[in-house]
């Protein structure tokens, strides 16, 4: 225990550090004289009255910064606040990282009208609503959104029954664990002051000045510092169970009629099941041969939608594939409010977070082909997140995207796409041949129908010599097979197709391309763990606010308290995640492999 606390102290001492660097990075409002700009508006939190003088100084600055959007935090931001702000938001990376999530201190920001328009945004009417707004705003301004403080504002009081709300928008699928943390960290820090009273409570100490250094001759200045300092523990502990027990829940009743207004739609959809399926093929899609076999059967374990399904296996080539398959009317009944509609914020929030990843696929594009490729299309593109990353590495490639649902559209009017095309690759292809230097389909030729026609259209797409770069769950990861149906790429009724490197290898060959470079153990995703337990808890209790199951007040309770007595599993399982990644992305195998080809010239 002496040496968790020696570490506790200086991880406390360096978060000082950490949280006072932040703070002080944060840009500063100077006075201004001019009037504002006509091309920018102002959004306020309810209950602020932004006044003149801030206006004329953050349209300056924004003109001055060449920003579109500007969150303005009040300069007397309260301590805990403000802490809260600095460890979520690195200024320096807001403005950098095109996939930064957007954030407020939830007083008021600048938007360019121009940012407005394209986002359609209205005025918040709540402060959920204004944390949606920065998180949003952020997407349509990538790299030109920053925060600063605004010395003449006041911050006005946080409800705190709102806050879970407000924690739960940004934190989204992870905030039991988020919430949890708090908890297990005072614990520990009450644990080790009753095992070492004098290195524990150092470290308490430490931990009650943590206000006050890090806030202290910031550029915020917190009222409270000094009496928070004082009273931290039983105020963090208030604010958690006031936050724990909050019921307020914005916008629920809006979200009811929606529920209730789909509730028909889904069933008329589901008056006629057997058209969701094709009929049972007999042979194997890569190899042809007859020897078939069960290897697992499954139901839909995210969105729980009814329905079971079958992945088989070809004896001969090992291809896992689903049989029967989806249909169009299924693939179209089993994707709908997935990545859109009602599924739609979720999705936002998990794409928004594998910035790395996508950023490793354009160096791997770049250092294969020896040069940043003109143009690249990217195939099943969705709202385009890989697209909007990848031009930190790729500032001078044009990105067009291709997909089938309005996402694609929506990628356009962020401007993370150039152009957009919306439909079946295979029907689209004929019409952009020879149009691109690059071409990616990343988590995209698994969902299809008939990875064959996807690469005759790659085939036709690409100029002679470009590159196509796939990404695809690896079906021979053993982890993987050991989880069984809790391992989440099994994906299903999504994944039609599980490739291996072997297959994807015969059918890129097959179809005229030569493989250049494959890489597995770097493209490994870290979530084995944390969506295996996931989807255990969601097993153990699925949602009953969607249009698809019955509604259920029982049900509801029941899965509040899975999730939350849960909770703990999902922080030990994301701990094992992370723990386990970096040893496997040193060996030959991964939930996940890239393969750059090349378009053989004739």
């Amino acid at each position: 225990m002496t040496y968790v606390l020696i570490a506790l102290i200086l991880l406390l001492v360096l978060d000082i550090g950490r949280l006072r660097a932040r703070l002080g990075s944060f840009g500063t409002l100077d006075p201004s004289h001019e009037d504002p700009d006509d091309a920018h508006d102002f959004l306020v939190a309810p209950g602020v009255t932004l006044d003149a003088a801030t206006k004329r100084a953050a349209s300056a600055y924004a003109r001055r910064e060449k920003l579109e959007v500007i969150d303005l935090v009040p300069r007397d931001l309260p301590a805990l606040r403000a802490m809260g702000l600095a460890a979520m938001v690195d200024p320096a990376a807001l403005r950098r990282k095109r996939l930064e999530q957007g954030r407020t201190a939830g007083h008021a920001m600048l938007v360019s009208k121009d940012v407005a328009a394209r986002a359609q945004i209205t005025p918040p009417d709540d402060e959920v609503a204004l944390v949606k707004l920065a998180i949003k705003l952020k997407t349509y301004a990538p790299s030109t959104f920053a925060m600063a403080v605004a010395p003449d504002e006041r911050a006005a009081p946080q409800r705190l029954e709102r806050r879970k709300a407000i924690l739960r928008t940004i934190f989204g699928p992870s905030l039991p664990v988020a919430l949890l943390i708090q908890p297990l960290f005072l614990g520990l820090l009450a644990w080790g002051t009753v095992l070492h009273p004098i290195l524990g409570g150092v470290a308490l100490g430490i931990w009650h000045l943590q206000p006050l250094g890090a806030t202290l001759g910031t550029r915020v200045s917190p009222r409270d510092a000094l009496f928070v300092s004082i009273a931290r523990a039983p105020l963090e502990l208030y604010f958690l169970i006031r936050t724990v027990t909050g019921t307020w829940k914005p916008r629920a009743a809006e979200r009811a009629e929606t529920i209730t207004a789909l509730r028909p739609v889904y069933a008329k959809l589901l008056a006629d099941e057997s058209r969701f399926f094709e009929p049972r093929r007999e042979t194997c899609p890569v190899c042809g041969a007859r020897d078939l076999r069960v290897y697992l059967r499954i139901k839909d374990m995210i969105q729980h939608k009814p329905g079971r399904f079958t992945l088989e296996r070809c004896r001969a080539c090992d291809h896992i594939f689903q049989n029967p398959r989806l249909s169009l009317a299924g693939l179209d009944y089993y994707y709908k409010d997935f990545y859109d509609g009602l599924g739609e914020e979720g999705m936002e929030y998990i794409f928004g977070s594998n910035a790395g990843g996508y950023r490793a696929r354009a160096l791997m594009m770049r250092e294969a082909a020896k040069r940043a490729p003109k143009t690249w299309l990217d195939v099943g593109a969705g709202h385009g997140h890989f697209c909007c990353a990848a031009r930190e590495e790729l500032p001078e490639t044009r990105f067009d995207g291709l997909d089938l649902s309005d996402s694609i559209d929506e990628a356009k009017r962020r401007r993370w796409i150039e152009t957009s095309y919306r439909g079946l690759f295979p029907d689209l292809a004929p019409s952009i041949a020879g149009r691109y230097e690059a071409l990616s389909m990343c988590h995209y030729l698994e969902h299809t129908l008939d990875p064959r026609r996807e690469l005759e259209a790659a085939h036709v797409a690409l100029a002679p010599e470009g590159h196509l770069l796939i990404e695809l769950p690896d079906p021979e990861f053993k982890l993987g097979r050991a989880l069984g149906r809790w391992w989440l790429p099994w994906f299903q009724p999504q994944h039609q197709h599980l490739l291996s490197t072997k297959n994807l290898d015969k059918l890129l060959r097959e179809h005229g391309f030569t493989p250049l470079a494959w890489d597995r153990g770097t493209a490994h995703q870290r979530v084995d763990f944390a969506f295996a337990t996931w989807l255990f808890l969601g097993r153990l209790a699925p949602p009953t606010d969607v249009p698809w199951r019955k509604p259920s007040a029982v049900g509801r309770v029941w899965r509040g308290t899975v999730f939350t007595i849960g909770a703990p599993l999902l922080l030990l399982a994301w701990i094992a995640d992370h723990t386990a990644g970096p040893l496997i992305e040193r060996g030959k195998r991964s939930n996940t492999y890239r393969v750059l080809a090349q378009r053989n010239a004739a």
